[in-house]
């Protein structure tokens, strides 16, 4: 009886989603799906053979402008479609390892959970968060710096 119920459930949830969820679970899947496959060394094989016909058309066509204008328009309209895919895609491995950054951080002990979604913060605050680590950094170079290594260094002089 509860696997019905979650099931039922569920089935709830799923007509209760608006429009915009549907659409953007949709696309999220296209655009994965998509991604994989224009993605492929077929796709460009694929891109590669529509060129050359297009580019051994030409003589036939006598190189016209309708000739061209095929070519720029599939090109642009991909290019075009493509960029959202691309973006999506982009978006969604960011925000994994952000995730995935976030929760090392959150596990690790002596580590500093402030850091957490510092991609959130205005471009002054990075710069300033920055210019902090660096500091850090030059401290501990400074900090790590053995007597022996200087007396190498006079030792190798004379």
């Amino acid at each position: 009886m509860p696997r019905e119920t979650q099931e039922e459930k569920l089935r709830e949830q799923e007509s209760k989603r608006d429009f915009f969820c549907i659409v953007s679970d949709a696309f999220r899947v296209f655009a994965r799906r998509s991604s994989a496959t224009l993605g492929s060394a077929w796709a460009f094989a694929a891109a590669i053979l529509i060129i050359i016909v297009w580019g051994a058309t030409g003589p036939t066509f006598h190189f016209s402008d309708t000739w061209q204008l095929i070519i720029n328009t599939g090109t642009t309209i991909v290019t075009f479609l493509m960029v959202f895919l691309i973006q999506n895609t982009q978006n969604r491995d960011a925000k994994a390892i952000h995730l995935k950054l976030d929760e090392i951080i959150r596990s690790i002990q002596h580590a500093h959970n402030e850091m957490i979604d510092i991609e959130k913060l205005s471009d002054k605050e990075l710069k300033e968060l920055a210019a902090h680590y660096e500091h850090i950094r030059a401290e501990c170079e400074r900090r790590d710096r053995r007597p022996s290594d200087e007396n190498d260094d006079e030792t190798s002089a004379a």
